[in-house]
């Protein structure tokens, strides 16, 4: 799943590709801004991504769909 953070006060966004159901990042992000600490996502090479809640301006999360690979999946 693609997601995408807008970080305030700066103007490139935050894209990343996470294997975390959308769920579970919604409620990483609803914590994170309740309690005023910390987003720590992990992407799908085992990176891991801090943003301080307090910060963050907003998240947009993609669909889970697959990739679809050949010319037949038009």
């Amino acid at each position: 799943m693609e997601i995408k953070i807008g970080v305030q006060n700066i103007a490139r966004e935050i894209v990343l590709e996470s294997e975390q159901s959308a769920d579970d990042v919604a409620a990483l992000v609803s914590e994170a801004l309740a309690k005023g600490g910390e987003l720590r996502l992990k992407d799908e090479k085992g990176r891991i991504v801090i943003v301080p809640g307090p910060q963050l301006g907003y998240v947009e999360l993609g669909g889970e769909e697959t990739r679809r690979v050949g010319f037949g999946a038009l």
